[in-house]
């Protein structure tokens, strides 16, 4: 008993474990969630499927074996104990009771059994009346079907363990350790997985996912087993003809459903039904949950810019939301792979008015933290990640609609070197109409080794007054400007910072730093004068938005060395498309299961509430002997027996 309550105890853990932690997610996963150590050792223990993990199942069957056999010893001793009123007792037994009362009496015995029989049985005690040759034996009993808790309750033990073999995957275990099947770890579409991963539409127990996109449809879900994955034929093929999506002002999803058709393998329309998260439809046995949505392959139109060429042309890139593409540029080729899409983005922008707004994101360059929580739709959004040639990769987060923060607007791209980091933003500023355009010209200009020379000169005659210009200290200025801006454009103000390290005395870097940064700044504006002049655009004017704008391009270009990519991607046009998460269970195991725990709950109930009770009176003439027992003496059973010992002393009287 001892050694089945421990294993019960592991399995109630156990279980635990398995609702807590998300079961049978890909491994990649698990890795980002716990770290290399941790998810080698939770994946030896089996906790990322336990409820088909082979310990698990062992213990399942031993208890069935064991609690069986239990059943088989036990049930025929419990049946004959209900049925036995224990009549055969002895006077010197019943003396030895501790619940025993002795009356005198002048009754005849026959004429008092009489008595007792009756108010025994008005008590709901049935009674067996038993002569004896110094007198008469009241044997009385009530609450035997308290045994039948016990047996109810083992039986339950029983049926919950076989439900969970059945649902166990028993049968792709045994195919898997004699070589008939095959976990497949390869990324290749479903219709080249070979029948050795596959999975026939008998199987008697599943529990997969699929994501179908809107028009489009399916007849296989898939299985993640371990590192690899199985696909499940069905048999029939779910189409999505619409899926519906309602959120709460916080962004998150208030209710989601998917209007599907059902057909056979023949093409024969089933049925048509509306499926909704808690609401699953049931076919051939197998129910059909809405389980969760994602994209389904939403096309993108895309401007791209090269951030280090030294002109502000773009380009245009076209793609789709789980698609590849190509870029070929200087920096080398690289792998545009289309991760996600949201048309819509809750953020928590901060508060109150530019002095005291604080940027809720984080920017490349540093953080900061939101004062208030001031949430509002920021637009649609897209992932991708840029992979090189050498394999490495970086996910990028971009806004298709500029951000307000700090009363100036920027478009927004958020880069992460790994899935469990946070995003860290590129900002880069938008001109007066709310354009992109002038940035992409100062930023070119700057990083154009062939304007660097106009730009310093420019500067140098608009820093000198009229009267000293032409002369050495002139040139001199212009030199010095020439080689802040080559500098910075080598990596911003890093290269910028290390140089006045190297050159410039302790006592003297601040000031040089901020000297440094002056030539910067009015350097730029002169770069930003050229650039549209060039352009064909009027000059731009001397106001604080301009000086604002090269400030904020100035810090932009900085970030732009550590930000991860050659390239900036701008959402221009979307055609968005939905798809539905649905997930396809077959559980025969399930009501199994339902069924022994509602025999459990009644086996509980019984032996929780049905009190057996047991009296014996023990007629002599001149006295009567009564005793009583139980299983458990409460304080009930208290009451009771002096209930019944007040009870002979009025029928002796």
């Amino acid at each position: 008993m001892r050694f089945a309550i421990s294993l019960l105890s592991i399995l109630a853990v156990a279980s635990i474990i398995g609702t807590v932690l998300k079961q049978s997610e890909p491994y990649n996963n698990y890795v980002i969630q716990f770290g290399p150590f941790w998810f080698e050792a939770y994946e030896k223990l089996g906790l990322y499927d336990v409820y088909h993990a082979a310990w698990f199942l062992v213990i399942l069957t031993f208890l069935v074996v064991s609690t069986s056999v239990c059943i088989y010893r036990n049930a025929p001793n419990f049946a004959r104990e209900m049925k036995s009123f224990r009549e055969h007792v002895s006077e010197q037994s019943l003396n030895a009771f501790k619940h025993k009362h002795e009356a005198a009496t002048t009754q005849a015995p026959e004429a008092l059994a009489a008595s007792a029989a009756r108010y025994l049985e008005g008590q709901g005690y049935k009674v067996k009346h038993v002569a004896r040759e110094d007198g008469v034996l009241l044997a009385a009993k009530a609450g035997s079907w308290n045994r039948v808790g016990y047996f109810l309750a083992h039986a339950a033990i029983v049926l919950i363990c076989i439900g969970g073999l059945v649902d166990g995957n028993l049968v792709f275990k045994a195919q898997q350790l004699f070589g008939y099947k095959k976990i497949e770890t390869r990324d290749i579409p479903q219709s080249q997985v070979p029948a050795i991963s596959r999975l026939s539409p008998s199987n008697p127990s599943f529990r997969g996912s699929v994501q179908i996109p809107e028009g489009s449809s399916a007849d296989v879900v898939f299985l993640n087993v371990a590192d690899g994955y199985l696909v499940q034929d069905l048999p029939f093929t779910v189409a999505l003809k619409q899926f519906r999506i309602e959120h709460y002002t916080t962004g998150q999803p208030k209710n989601f459903e998917s209007d599907i058709e059902l057909f056979d393998r023949s093409g024969k329309k089933i049925r048509s039904a509306t499926l909704a998260v808690n609401h699953p439809l049931i076919q051939d046995g197998i129910a059909i949950y809405q389980a969760s949505f994602a994209d389904g392959g939403t096309r993108l139109s895309l401007r791209g810019w090269n951030l280090f060429a030294p002109t502000a042309s773009s380009f245009t890139v076209e793609g789709a939301v789980h698609q590849n593409a190509t870029l070929t540029g200087a920096a080398g080729d690289y792998t545009l792979e289309f991760i996600d899409f949201r048309p819509f983005n809750v953020e928590d922008m901060g508060g109150g008015d530019a002095a005291t707004t604080r940027n809720a994101m984080s920017v490349l360059g540093g953080s900061s933290v939101s004062d208030k929580k001031h949430l509002r739709n920021v637009g649609p959004s897209f992932q991708y990640k840029l992979r090189d040639s050498r394999g490495q990769a970086r996910e990028f987060s971009n806004y298709m609609l500029p951000l307000e923060l700090d009363g100036r607007w920027y478009m927004m791209s958020g880069v992460r070197d790994a899935p469990n980091e946070a995003f860290r933003y590129l900002r880069m500023p938008l001109d007066a109409e709310g354009n992109i355009d002038t940035f992409m010209r100062l930023r070119g200009a700057l990083l154009d080794p062939a304007l660097r020379p106009e730009i310093a000169a420019a500067f140098a005659r608009q820093a000198l007054p009229q009267g000293e210009r032409g002369g050495d200290l002139e040139t001199k200025l212009t030199h010095s400007a020439e080689q802040v801006l080559s500098l910075f454009a080598q990596g911003g103000f890093q290269p910028l910072g290390k140089f006045i390290e190297e050159k410039v005395p302790a006592a003297e870097r601040e000031k040089a730093a901020g000297t440094y940064l002056r030539i910067l700044e009015l350097a730029g504006f002169e770069a930003l004068k050229i650039a549209d002049r060039e352009a064909k655009l009027p000059p731009p004017k001397a106001d604080d938005a301009t000086g604002w704008l090269v400030r904020d391009t100035l810090n932009s270009m900085s970030d732009m060395f550590v930000y991860g990519a050659p390239v900036y991607l701008q959402l221009m046009h979307y055609d968005e498309v939905k798809a539905s998460g649905l997930q396809l269970t077959r559980s025969p195991g399930k009501n199994v299961v339902y069924f022994g725990s509602l025999l459990l709950t009644l086996g509980v109930f019984f032996m929780l509430f049905v009190r057996e009770r047991r009296v014996w009176l023990l007629i002599k003439p001149g006295r009567a002997l009564l005793a009583m027992s139980s299983a458990k003496h409460t304080i009930d059973f208290e009451k009771e027996f002096t209930q019944h010992a007040q009870a002979l002393d009025s029928l002796t009287k």
